[in-house]
């Protein structure tokens, strides 16, 4: 009888880890989209609860206006971007083509006077421009490799499209049924972790609206000044060229690359020396300037976590999970720092518990004689 029950009670769990790793299967592709949506829906949990508040407590409406803003938020600069490339790879190619008809054009003046290898890439570009057949050759090659490039990374854009694409939707549900989802992962925290599940749950949810407001809100900052910045040193497409610091700005040392390429066109294209130091002035005091100030203020803010484990939980999560690691990385090491503060708390006071009371002083409870 004994032994009837263990095979009963085995073959339950067995049952329950296989229903368990089928949902995590079917789940896999989308987990990706389950995390964005997840962490922009505890990001902007408190404006949920205004949007809320003003549709008199109606859960669909309010999750459908969040969702509306999401889309005008994410999705939108997401297509004006991809349209804008898609403009300037057209116009690209048919430049390409022009060249390809006419032939390989000079060196401009500005290659010359690029610092150590100007000189080399002048006389290498003026070879490949004398000799037609040595040109087309080195043409060929360069589409083919860029050709390759934009296929692969053509797969990737179609892939984060799709996957924001169903973060908006999922977005929509825990708007909706949020507060739900919350109290069954509280109380499975409670039976796994005890009480400290809770404050655990606390710590990530400041964790991961510090760094969301940290991360995103720098961004949105310094892609704004680059696009003040590129309009005033005369850079063409500074809206567009603003939008791409902002989303470089999302990955460390990425908005950097924007301006300093900003800074070598005037120098060396345009012969604009002024403008040039200008746009590198700004460039390092305003635009990585609020990289540098505010984004540690705001994730040490709000994620009550040194800053240097969240830099090194930001870049580890990127090269780990992908774009998704800038907010899954911090996360990960904030409960882990928690948890480790719970232990030794744990550990501290069990201590104390078992050490002996410290004697009493000698002079108390005795009589003295007077």
């Amino acid at each position: 009888m004994e032994l009837s029950k263990r095979i009963e009670t085995v073959a339950g769990l067995g049952l329950v880890a296989l229903v368990a790793a089928g949902c995590l299967l079917v789940l896999a592709p989308f987990v990706s989209a389950i995390l964005w949506a997840a962490v922009i829906c505890f990001a902007t949990w408190p404006l949920h609860l205004r949007v809320l508040r003003l549709c008199r407590g109606r859960r669909t409406a309010a999750a459908t206006l969040m969702t509306l803003l999401i889309v005008a938020v994410t999705v939108l600069p997401f297509l004006l971007l991809v349209s804008s490339l898609d403009s300037t790879i057209a116009d690209f190619i048919a430049r390409m083509q022009t060249v390809f008809a006419e032939g390989l054009p000079v060196a401009p003046e500005w290659v010359g006077r690029i610092p150590l290898a100007g000189r080399y890439l002048r006389d290498y570009w003026n070879d490949l421009a004398c000799n037609a057949d040595k040109g087309h050759s080195f043409l060929a090659t360069v589409l083919a490799y860029m050709r390759d490039w934009l296929l692969r990374h053509g797969r990737d854009v179609v892939a984060s499209a799709a996957t924001l694409v169903i973060s908006v939707f999922v977005s929509f549900v825990f708007y909706r049924d949020g507060e739900k989802l919350v109290d069954r992962v509280a109380e499975i925290g409670r039976h796994v972790l005890g009480e400290s599940s809770q404050r655990l749950l606390s710590v990530v949810g400041r964790t991961v609206r510090g760094v969301v407001y940290g991360i995103i809100g720098t961004a949105l900052g310094q892609g704004a000044v680059a696009a003040v910045g590129f309009a005033i040193a005369g850079v063409p497409w500074p809206l567009l060229l603003g939008l791409v610091t902002f989303f470089l700005s999302l990955i460390p040392f990425g908005a950097p690359l924007l301006w300093l390429g900003a800074t070598a066109w005037l120098l060396f294209a345009k012969g604009q020396v002024a403008w040039a130091v200008f746009m590198l002035l700004w460039g390092f005091f305003v635009i990585s300037g609020i990289d540098n100030f505010l984004r540690p203020y705001l994730i040490s803010r709000g994620a009550q976590l040194p800053f240097v484990l969240v830099f090194l939980g930001a870049l580890g999560g990127i090269m780990v999970f992908g774009l998704i690691g800038l907010f899954l990385g911090p996360t990960l090491l904030a409960a882990g720092y928690c948890l480790l503060g719970e232990f030794l708390g744990r550990r501290g006071g069990a201590a104390a518990d078992a050490a002996p009371p410290p004697p009493a002083p000698a002079g108390d409870g005795t009589r003295r004689d007077s």
